[in-house]
């Protein structure tokens, strides 16, 4: 009965990428970029990627992300130099200078559209700093772009590279299940917190990251989202529902926007940072033996 109940819930999801590709320090940077762009293709998927400037920057750099934009997937902001704005030594004015400094770099490319993505989901540690970036971007036309499900997608590529590194040859087929299965729960977490917090299940955006495992069971990924009923949307759709109009009042600032919304309301036991490589890297492991 759950398996054909799916289809009249089914929850809607769209697919966000962070950090982009830097050739200079990723040999393999073309080949996974355009991986990632076939498993889009393929399977009929528009998302939307947040470049760091400084990352891809060079001729060849931006050409990885222009070709996003090519392909008719959203260029957002994820500012130039990728820095915590929630670290001491960044100040709010640093902070959006960097962004400005982002901006010029990447405003020319196809698809662009002024959305900010924070590094690390970092919004603010003090409402001051938290304020006085939403109040530059209110004055600049630019929209935050929060996902709404957060994953530890970056711990599980450094184990996949390490991997990969310790045996080129080895099979790791079993990390890719664990990983895509770590998607599943962390969408289906976010789903149950939104709809504690709001009463129903919004439009989500999922965060993932240009990276080699992406690169390589991306396609995975996406299957196993439908199979379990979710339909992909783009993101423009996504970033439409009213969830993302909402500005938490915490401090510090960031996170997931479920996550900050449900902290803002009171709901106790959530974890700080709400994801990070330490909660995952039992089940790596216990994969990985």
């Amino acid at each position: 009965l759950w398996l054909w109940a799916l289809p009249a819930a089914a929850q809607s999801v769209a697919l966000s990428f962070d950090d982009g590709l830097d050739p200079r320090k990723q040999p393999e940077a073309a080949q996974w970029n355009a991986r990632l762009l076939d498993h889009l293709r393929a399977a009929r998927v528009r998302a939307i990627l947040f470049p760091a400037g400084g990352r891809g920057e060079t001729p060849e750099g931006l050409s990885l992300v222009r070709a996003w934009g090519g392909a008719g997937h959203r260029i957002g902001n994820h500012t130039y130099s990728h820095r915590n704005l929630n670290a001491v030594a960044v100040t709010a004015d640093a902070f959006i200078a960097d962004v400005e400094r982002a901006d010029a770099l990447l405003r020319g490319m196809p698809n662009w559209t002024p959305m900010l993505r924070f590094p690390y989901l970092k919004e603010g540690d003090s409402a001051e700093e938290r304020d006085a970036v939403r109040d530059w971007m209110a004055g600049h036309d630019y929209l935050p772009a929060p996902p709404s499900i957060d994953t530890s997608d970056w711990y599980y590529n450094q184990r996949f590279l390490a991997e990969r590194a310790r045996c080129p040859d080895c099979d790791t087929s079993a990390l890719e299940r664990a990983y895509v299965a770590h998607l599943l729960d962390r969408a289906r977490y976010y789903d149950g917190l939104a709809r504690e917090v709001l009463g129903r299940s919004p439009r989500h955006v999922l965060l993932l990251h240009t990276n080699a495992i992406n690169a390589e069971c991306l396609d995975e990924g996406i299957a196993g989202f439908r199979a379990q009923g979710w339909n992909i949307v783009s993101p423009q759709r996504a970033y439409r529902d009213p969830l993302y109009d909402q500005r938490p009042g915490t401090v510090p600032a960031g996170e997931s926007i479920v996550w900050a919304l449900a902290k803002a309301r009171g709901i106790a036991n959530l974890r700080y940072p709400a994801e990070d490589g330490a909660y995952e890297a039992a089940a790596v492991d216990a994969v990985l033996e």
